[in-house]
């Protein structure tokens, strides 16, 4: 499932014990205490010998002088609760005696991980701290810390390394409490840097090259959800990422520099939207709504990791409410969502099949981690449990530390990429489908829209069409009728795009068929009606159909049409039904009489319905004072005005001298 609905490494430490690194002891044998030789150190060495160890504090505990011999011996790659097995010490002072050259320098201590409030102290002199030991004040304690060794103290020949920690209630409920072989290494201080620098890359290179891909496919998940907006899972795949990213700073930080835990209270709840995108992804990637009882157990979830912050901000806790507080969570993660994943993915849904592999490495990684903890709680399991641990949360490939639920976040994300570019690829080959079918249906409108006009004696005839996008839906006829005259037929079908192409073509094809036998503009509106009732699915059109004898008597039948200008005024006409959406319609004929050089013109609604960015539209009263010009100045206007929808004007002008020889 992925790091993002993953307990962060701070909260595994607590939740399972994950970092308890060796095995533990029921009871600690007594153990030749010895001062550490390192006058002959060569390279960076683990504080791992057997030191000294008391219950209690005292600042005097802190002195080169202090008598520790009365102290309990202690090996530190066992755990401290073989030490305290009924106890559970608040605060216990490690001591650790070194002999050093004199004459060296450049000796520095390097610490990691060793309580959530310590001190460390060199011949009595603090060197290294983290949160406040008393009163308890905690803080992260992730951090790769080094500080130098003061010459002046190395110039004594011999170091006493004091170590001042504070045991919370819930770090007891680890392996191995307080401190441990690993948590402190002594060297030269260039040394310690490179050596602090290689566990750094080496432990976080691959979440790093995982959160890397993550941002890049974030960017493309909201670009994609902004071209389609029905695609609810790239938006949350978006913030998803997006509060992986907000986390990102602070946990760089936290790689240096150990912070207090109240920063929890800004860390957490971008956990618990990390969760909740990435439940809400699934569902919409597998088409599921979001019930009632998912939405329950998110909440609990939620509640879950609240509690468990409010225990990791005072440093409370116990080994069986962290299991508790864990359930809902740990329920969606290695339950609900491999569970529908499988289904269906059985049931065809191959994105589900991509999606399954990281969710399966997860949960089985989730199912190990538990079992473990809790073997390690009961004492005849203990000590093989943290051995597992061990070797589990410490695997690595050279340099590099390995674990699974790193190896799972980055199937996750690259699951998720292999998903955005399936459907990319699926989405380009539906474009070019469509964009060839849209270059087809442009070829049928180049064929069923007349380019040029036929020339019929005693008229001169314009016309102008110019479609919104590639394909429109207004459509025109000009046709010789019976008898010298001319039939016009313009109108615009509801839509764009092919749906509104397929309608012009099967309008246009009637039209001329109908036309061969009927000049009548009203019969002829009728067939059109009839043959586009039941074809439109929901859609109409409007037409207007006008003859006009070459006597200049023009008979004109509208079909929810804008009405037509002559010389500069509107024909008003009968109000009738679009075509399309009532069977059986009748319409009404005007009759009316062009002049010698006059002027009729007709318009689509794209003329009068052109929209400036104001929002203002160009109206019927602009319309009509441009009906006088030329078509292609009165389109040219309109586009200047602000397009929007498709625009046509036919122009029939009745010549004087024709006219006069009739």
């Amino acid at each position: 499932m992925g790091r993002r609905i993953f307990l962060p490494p701070r909260r595994r430490l607590t939740a399972f014990g994950a970092l308890g690194l060796l095995g533990l002891a029921a009871v600690a044998p007594a153990l030749r205490a010895q001062t550490f030789d390192a006058t002959t150190l060569r390279q960076p060495t683990e504080l791992s010998m057997p030191m000294r160890i008391h219950a209690g504090d005292d600042p005097a505990f802190a002195r080169s002088d202090f008598d520790d011999s009365n102290w309990t011996r202690f090996d530190p790659t066992w755990s401290l609760k073989g030490v305290f097995p009924d106890q559970r010490p608040s605060v216990v002072w490690y001591r650790l005696h070194v002999k050093v050259a004199p004459d060296e320098t450049g000796l520095a201590l390097e610490e990691w991980n060793i309580s959530s409030a310590f001190e460390i102290y060199v011949n009595g002199e603090k060197l290294i701290t983290a949160g406040n030991v008393s009163p308890f004040v905690p803080h992260t304690f992730q951090a790769r810390l080094m500080k130098r060794i003061p010459d002046e103290a190395i110039a004594a020949g011999s170091l006493v390394i004091a170590m001042r920690v504070h045991v919370s209630e819930l770090e007891w409920v680890n392996s191995n409490p307080g401190f441990y072989a690993t948590n402190a290494i002594l060297g030269q201080e260039t040394a310690l840097g490179d050596h602090i620098w290689l566990k750094v890359i080496g432990d976080n290179a691959l979440p790093w090259f995982t959160e890397l891909v993550e941002f890049g496919l974030g960017m493309v998940a909201i670009s994609l959800f902004l071209a389609q907006r029905h695609q609810r899972e790239y938006l949350w795949i978006f913030l998803m990422t997006l509060c992986v990213a907000l986390q990102l700073p602070l946990t760089l930080y936290q790689l240096f520099h150990n912070v207090p835990t109240g920063w929890e209270y800004v860390a957490t709840p971008l956990e618990i939207a990390n969760i909740v995108f990435t439940t809400l992804m699934y569902f919409a990637l597998l088409r599921i709504r979001f019930g009632r009882w998912i939405q329950v157990l998110l909440a609990a979830a939620s509640a879950g990791l609240l509690i468990s912050m409010m225990g990791t901000v005072r440093g409370v806790g116990s080994w069986l409410a962290t299991i508790l507080t864990m359930v809902p969570l740990l329920v969606i993660i290695a339950g609900v969502i491999p569970v529908l994943l499988i289904l269906h993915m059985r049931r065809g849904n191959r994105e589900a099949g991509i999606l399954l592999i990281p969710a399966l490495i997860s949960s089985v990684e989730i199912y190990i981690e538990l079992g473990s903890f809790i073997l390690a709680q009961i004492p005849a399991f203990a000590e093989a449990a943290v051995r597992f641990q061990k070797w589990y949360f410490n695997y690595t490939v050279g340099p590099f530390r390995v674990q699974f639920r790193n190896v799972a976040d980055c199937l996750f994300v690259l699951s998720l990429a292999i998903i955005i570019v399936l459907r990319s690829t699926r989405i380009s080959r539906q474009q070019a489908f469509i964009e060839s079918e849209i270059e087809a249906a442009r070829e049928v409108q180049r064929v069923i829209l007349p380019d040029q006009i036929e020339t019929v004696p005693g008229f001169t005839v314009e016309s102008i069409y110019e479609p919104a996008q590639q394909v429109g839906g207004d459509f025109f006829q000009v046709l010789p009728a019976l008898e010298g005259g001319l039939l016009v037929v313009v109108g615009d079908v509801t839509g764009k795009g092919m749906p509104a192409a397929m309608l012009v073509s099967v309008l246009v094809g009637a039209t001329r068929g109908v036309a061969e036998y009927t000049a009548d503009p009203a019969e002829l509106l009728s067939n059109l009606n009839e043959r586009l009732v039941g074809r439109a699915a929901g859609g109409f059109s409007t037409a207007l159909v006008a003859h006009i004898s070459v006597h200049g008597l023009v008979r004109i039948a509208n079909a929810g049409h804008l009405w037509p200008y002559l010389d500069g005024r509107e024909v008003e006409l009968p109000g009738e039904l679009p075509l399309g959406v009532k069977g059986g319609a009748r319409y009404q004929t005007t009759e009316f009489q062009i002049p010698a050089g006059s002027r009729l013109t007709f318009y689509s609604d794209g003329i009068v319905e052109a929209q400036n960015q104001s929002g203002e539209m160009l109206g019927f009263e602009r319309s009509r004072e441009l009906s006088t010009q030329p078509v292609k100045a009165i389109v040219e206007a309109a586009r200047k005005f602000g397009q929007q929808d498709d625009m046509t004007v036919i122009a029939i002008s009745r010549d004087r001298a024709v006219a006069s020889a009739a």
